[in-house]
């Protein structure tokens, strides 16, 4: 496995590498982002990841400074999984004296987390679309969790007509149902078993059978605010592809989606209804 930090020695790379997967992360990996590794090499016989702690998609009182980063640990990790090549820039390679670019994607960008963290889906947009142009992968692989952010990268590939596939990989969860997440590091013990009234509220909802789209928002909120360490953001019952918020269900399926602070730690968990 190469670890390499400049992009001249991705490009470098990358011209002895006919098909190749790539996973973006922000480090601190977990079997969900493992996951999406395997995949990758299954898929494209070689994988890169890259680690970068992006800073344009933190908004000024959020969490970049203490976001977890465990460099070495994540590397053994990657090894173990057979992955060929990672990307650890630091923040000037990526963003260097002068750097002035945005990507504004628009429409599915402005709900959810949109509007609650302003600019971070441009931050978001902006660092992707660099690591593609560095990489020129084949494919590129991302987890369902992150489901806004998955929207925003097809839409992003879509309409600069980049050529390649984004691949879009199911949840990865713990036994009692959790999505996994770097954020869930800040969790104490009694928070992260109250944590999962995040599925618990999701699964309440996609087991009802209603089709009528405020129900099911009514019933994802009423399921946790029974749980007092938890703080509610937003519910959502969206179209999966356009993120509009529903009035029923057709045949198009509905995105349900929320994002909870627990002791003041904020998750977001999604799931889809066919």
């Amino acid at each position: 496995m190469r670890v390499i930090s400049t992009i001249a020695e991705v490009r470098a790379a990358r011209m002895a590498m006919p098909m190749l997967g790539l996973v973006p992360t922000m480090g601190f990996l977990h079997p969900g982002h493992l996951s999406l590794v395997k995949r990758a090499k299954s898929e494209c016989g070689l994988v890169a990841a890259s680690i970068f702690v992006n800073p344009t998609q933190f908004g000024p009182n959020e969490d970049f400074g203490r976001y977890p980063r465990a460099r070495e640990r994540d590397l053994a990790l990657l090894e173990a999984e057979d992955c060929d090549l990672v990307f650890t820039p630091d923040v000037t390679e990526i963003y260097p004296a002068g750097f002035d670019a945005r990507i504004d994607i628009g429409g599915v960008t402005e709900g959810l987390e949109g509007a609650v963290r302003p600019g971070h889906f441009t931050g978001v947009a902006t660092v992707v679309a660099k690591l593609f142009n560095i990489f020129q992968p084949t494919r590129a692989y991302f987890g369902q969790k992150d489901a806004q952010q998955c929207a925003v990268i097809r839409k992003l590939v879509r309409d600069l007509d980049m050529p390649l596939e984004v691949v879009v990989c199911e949840t990865v969860r713990e036994v009692d149902g959790l999505a996994m997440s770097s954020r869930n590091a800040y969790l104490s013990p009694a928070e992260r078993a109250k944590a999962t009234i995040l599925i618990r509220a999701l699964r309440a909802a996609a087991a009802s059978g209603d089709r009528d789209a405020e129900a099911l928002r009514r019933l994802m909120r009423d399921t946790i605010h029974t749980e007092p360490l938890a703080q509610l953001d937003y519910v959502s019952v969206a179209d999966p592809d356009t993120l509009e918020e529903l009035n029923h269900l057709g045949e198009g399926g509905a995105l349900l989606s929320l994002a909870v602070r627990v002791s003041g730690t904020r998750l977001i968990d999604n799931l889809i209804i066919p």
